[in-house]
């Protein structure tokens, strides 16, 4: 059972903007949230927040959960007042038809919703077709191109629709659990630790810009410099339908967090977390990725001379939309997971294959 203190920083998180590569608000909730347990918490000029208990440990863990979400940019106001959009991030567009939105701007929040051509008015060869982002607009209710430029900036970002709600046999849905869901993971999984049990300096990072490149791990992970990492993102739930196992394996909602196996983790930092696991009695799932994963685990590996890494992640269904759908159990399962890992390495571990 998840610590209503902790439920309350999980819900305001995933309600606080924070579109990739932009000043949010964010970075204020993580870092009052983690000063009451860390022994340090700062934010590098990248926009990392870096929280750290035992610092003076003569060795480093690092974990790694991306802050930043999938958005929306201004790129044109028409003469009707009309905003279109470019993505940051990977959207389908047919998900955003028809979104409630917020346009960030400087002198605060505009509501909006992103409209198309009605279904009626659409030609049978359109009706046939998928709708691309420039055929979207965002309509603020301005009267004109003047009265929308008096409040909306060309670059201001825009989000869909911040809600948090509760379903179900636990499940939740959001926007945003990617990787909302994996920075509270690693925020909760310090505070969870025993201090008198630990031996390295653990470093949990709210990283950001993974959508746009894994570029916060990769800046923080230098800065930082650890021996281990690992990062906590999520991963596709195949528990529901036209979701092909064969091709992405057996995944389901509330069956434990999914440790990773595959050439960008180290094989011994992946033995040591199924083992907690199975000491501790943590549900767990299994899954492989061939090749380098499109998460923080990838710039975290190759950071200066190579860093042992790991890869946890949380079964997602409905991945990069406004319904993105978690269970909180394996949210849970999974911060219980690394802190007790961090608590497991001793001084003299060697994780080289």
């Amino acid at each position: 059972m998840i610590e209503s203190t902790s439920l309350d920083f999980f819900k305001t998180i995933l309600e606080t903007p924070s579109p990739s590569g932009y000043e949010s608000p964010l970075q204020e909730v993580v870092r009052r949230f983690a000063s009451s347990f860390a022994d340090e918490v700062r934010t590098d000029v990248h926009g990392n927040v870096m929280a750290v208990r035992n610092p003076q440990g003569q060795r480093r863990v690092m974990l790694a959960g991306h802050c930043d979400q999938i958005a929306l940019i201004v790129q044109y106001i028409d003469n009707e007042g009309f905003i279109y959009i470019q993505s940051i991030g990977g959207w389908d567009p047919q998900i955003l038809v028809g979104q409630r939105t917020t346009v960030w701007t400087e002198s605060g929040p505009i509501p909006g919703v992103i409209g198309r051509k009605p279904i009626h008015l659409l030609t049978e060869e359109e009706r046939k077709q998928v709708p691309k982002l420039k055929d979207l607009w965002v309509d603020i209710g301005a009267k004109n191109k003047e009265e929308t430029e008096k409040l909306v900036k060309i670059g201001d970002p825009v989000t869909v629709e911040l809600a948090f709600r509760e379903l179900r046999n636990g499940r939740a849905i959001s926007s945003a659990m990617d990787d909302k869901c994996g920075l509270w993971v690693v925020m909760e999984a310090l505070r969870r630790i025993d201090a008198k049990k630990l031996g390295w300096a653990v470093y949990a990072v709210s990283t950001v810009q993974e959508e746009v490149g894994l570029r916060g791990a990769r800046t923080s992970a230098f800065g930082i410099d650890p021996e281990v990492g690992v990062a906590v993102d999520v991963t596709h739930a195949t528990d529901c339908p036209t979701v092909e196992k064969k091709e992405e394996g057996d995944v389901a909602l509330g069956k434990g967090p999914v440790i990773e196996r595959g050439p960008n983790m180290n094989p011994k930092v992946v033995r040591r977390l199924v083992k907690v696991a199975e000491e501790e009695k943590i549900p767990f799932q299994m899954a492989a990725s061939g090749k380098a994963t499109g998460t923080d685990a990838n710039s975290i590996q190759v950071n200066r001379a190579g860093v042992a890494t790991g890869l946890v992640s949380i079964p997602n269904r409905y991945m990069h939309s406004p319904v993105e759908m978690i269970s909180l159990d394996d949210i849970d399962y999974c911060a219980t997971l690394l802190a007790r890992f961090c608590e497991s390495l001793s001084y003299d571990e060697d994780f080289t294959p």
